[in-house]
C-alpha cells in the first residue's frame, strides 16, 4: 500500500522545547526544537539534539536559535530551516517519501491568525502540500485517550515548555480555556533565579533542567521523597568553584509562586464552565499531559486546590504527539481541524 500511495502523512508536535514528528504510527523524530547557524552566512550547524549540545559553548561565529517562543513562532526562518532539518531525519529512517506530504501540527488554542498562518507557511516551505492544524489541548485528549466528540465534559492541562493550556472540550470543541505563559520554561527559570539568590550559585538552562528532572516538585509533602541534587557552579561573589546539596522542598518552595498562577488559571476555566459540563469533570477527572506533568506531586497539588480528582496521562510527554497523529488518521472525519488553504 505504500508503495503506490501518493501522499505520505505526518504528525508533528511543534513545541517549544521538543518537536516530535510521528510516521506510521511511530515516534521517529523526538527533539529539541533547537537550531544552530553560521552567523555570517546563515547555514545550518545543527538542527534538534546536535544543536542543543552546543547551547551555551558556542563560538562567536555560531549561534544557537530557539525558534519557538511561548508556544508560538518567534522566528519565522529558523524554524522553517529547523523543519525541514527534521523531515530530512524521517526520510532517513523510512522509505523515499513520494513528492506529496500532509501533515498534522498541534498549535496552542490561543494562536492569532497570524500566527496560525506562520505555522503553515512554515510547513508549506518545509515541503508539506497539506497542512492540517489542531489545537493543543484537542490533542493533549485524544493522547490521554479521551472521547473529545462524546457530549460530555472533558478536561485537560496541557504543561510544555512555553506555556501551560487549561481546556474544557465537549462534542468536538473547546467550550472554555485558558492558556498561561506559566510553563517549563518560567519553572527553569525559577530554579536558576532560585540557586542564584539563596546560594549564590551561577548555573545556565541545562542545570536548572537536570535539578528540574530530578527534584523539581509542587509540594513538600511527597509519598517517595527523591534523593538530593549536589550542584556544583562558581560562586558569584568569588568565581571559585562552590558545590552545594539541594532538595525537592527547596524546589519546591522556588516554584511555588509560578505554580500559583496555575491554580489561579484553573480555578478561572472552572468557574466559567457550564453547570451540565462541571458535573461530568467531577465524575471523569482532570488529565495532565506535556513534560510538566512529570513534576512530582503536581496532580496532588491540583486535586487539592480545585477538589477534583486528577489524572497524569500515560506517557505525558508524548500525549501530544499520540494525539496528533489519532487526528491525522482522521482528517476527514474530525470536524475541529483547520485546514490550511
Amino acid at each position: 500500500m505504500g508503495f503506490f500511495s501518493l501522499m505520505h502523512e505526518l504528525a508533528i508536535d511543534l513545541g517549544t522545547a521538543n518537536t516530535l514528528i510521528i510516521y506510521n504510527g511511530k515516534v521517529v523524530v523526538d527533539e529539541p526544537s533547537i537550531i544552530a547557524l553560521e552567523i555570517a552566512t546563515g547555514k545550518v550547524k545543527a538542527i534538534g539534539l546536535e544543536a542543543k549540545k552546543m547551547d551555551g559553548r558556542v563560538n562567536p561565529n555560531i549561534k544557537t536559535i530557539r525558534p519557538l517562543r511561548d508556544g508560538v513562532i518567534a522566528d519565522f526562518k529558523a524554524t522553517e530551516l529547523m523543519l525541514r532539518g527534521l523531515i530530512k531525519k524521517v526520510r532517513t529512517t523510512s522509505t523515499m517519501f513520494a513528492p506529496s506530504l500532509r501533515m498534522v501540527i498541534c498549535i496552542p488554542s490561543g494562536s492569532t491568525n497570524v500566527e496560525i498562518r506562520a505555522v503553515r507557511d512554515s510547513a508549506e516551505h518545509a515541503g508539506a502540500r497539506d497542512v492540517y492544524m489542531i489545537f493543543e489541548p484537542m490533542a493533549a485528549a485524544l493522547g490521554a485517550g479521551l472521547d473529545v466528540e462524546a457530549p460530555e465534559g472533558n478536561m485537560v492541562i496541557d504543561i510544555g515548555g512555553g506555556t501551560s493550556e487549561i481546556a474544557c472540550i465537549s462534542l468536538g470543541g473547546i467550550v472554555c480555556s485558558e492558556s498561561i505563559n506559566i510553563a517549563g520554561d518560567v519553572f527553569t527559570e525559577d530554579i536558576k533565579n532560585y540557586v542564584r539568590q539563596q546560594h549564590n550559585i551561577r548555573i545556565g538552562d541545562r542545570t536548572a533542567e537536570q535539578i528540574k528532572h530530578a527534584i523539581g516538585a509542587a509540594i513538600l509533602d511527597l509519598d517517595e521523597e527523591p534523593a538530593d541534587f549536589e550542584l556544583t557552579g562558581p560562586n558569584m561573589l568569588t568565581a571559585l568553584p562552590q558545590t552545594v546539596t539541594l532538595s525537592y522542598s527547596e524546589i519546591a518552595y522556588a516554584l511555588d509562586k509560578s505554580l500559583v498562577k496555575l491554580d489561579a488559571a484553573l480555578m478561572k476555566v472552572l468557574e466559567t464552565m457550564p453547570p451540565e459540563l462541571y458535573g461530568d469533570i467531577v465524575k471523569n477527572g482532570i488529565y495532565l499531559a506535556g513534560g510538566g506533568a512529570l513534576i512530582k506531586g503536581l496532580d496532588k497539588r491540583l486535586s487539592k486546590k480545585s477538589g477534583l480528582p486528577v489524572h497524569i496521562a500515560e506517557d505525558p510527554l508524548r500525549a501530544i504527539a499520540r494525539g496528533t497523529s489519532i487526528a491525522m488518521k482522521n482528517v476527514d472525519k474530525f470536524s475541529f481541524l483547520i485546514h490550511g488553504e
